[in-house]
């Protein structure tokens, strides 16, 4: 745990010099306070934005923050002089994710703020859920991709996919269906809905194959690539 959370002071205090994944963290909550805030369109549902920008920022900042971290952190060789001081690879990938999420949290929180007080618990639950399989998933990324540019090129069409089609789910009938089997997709139905009563088989499911295939693809890409 101790090196865990050097890992953890140690990208803290780097946040304010990666603006790429500084950015992350801020964009989709100050959207959230200012969509919410200065647009009113007659019969628009309530919180409309905030769910929206919610799911937005569940299968976009985990995402591509962890990848960066990694991919850069492996290109600049920093991975390899922090496991010759004896820093185990899980020790690593703990920190990061453990950053990656907290960060995403506080995001999540100011977001809530136009929400009522006895749905936030709820509303960050669902957050910190997909948050961790987002983690996950830009985890296989970063240790995949050997640096930064291979990496973009991997986390974009994964970040578009998971962000995007619940957004386009509101439109598109066959794209619903199509999205049903996203985390992102029955997390946004469970927002929607905002009650742990709308969890069902199918959300559980969904869910759990998500975070299956996250762990079975980042095992696979560890094995074969590592941390160096």
């Amino acid at each position: 745990m101790r090196n865990v959370l050097i890992i953890f002071k140690k990208q803290l205090r780097d946040t304010l010099k990666n603006k790429t994944v500084l950015i992350q963290f801020i964009m989709f909550p100050a959207m959230t306070l200012i969509m919410e805030n200065c647009i009113n369109v007659p019969d628009m549902p309530e919180l409309f934005f905030t769910k929206l920008f919610a799911i937005m920022y569940m299968g976009m900042a985990p995402l591509t923050s962890v990848a960066s971290i990694i991919s850069e952190e492996k290109e600049k060789n920093t991975l390899r002089v922090l496991m010759m001081a004896n820093v185990k690879a899980w020790e690593y990938l703990a920190g990061v994710g453990l950053y990656v999420w907290t960060l995403c949290m506080a995001g999540a929180g100011v977001m809530a703020t136009g929400i009522p007080n006895d749905h936030i618990p709820f509303f960050l639950a669902v957050m910190a859920a997909g948050f961790i399989i987002s983690i996950v998933m830009g985890a296989c990324v970063g240790v995949f991709a050997p640096n930064q540019m291979v990496a973009t090129s991997l986390f974009m069409p994964v970040m578009l996919v998971f962000s995007f089609a619940p957004m386009l789910a509101l439109f598109n009938d066959k794209i619903e269906k199509i999205a049903g089997i996203f985390y992102t997709q029955q997390l946004r139905i469970l927002l929607n809905q905002m009650t742990f009563d709308g969890i069902n088989a199918k959300t559980v499911t969904v869910l759990a194959v998500n975070a299956a295939l996250a762990l079975g693809l980042f095992f696979a890409a560890f094995r074969k690539k590592g941390l160096e």
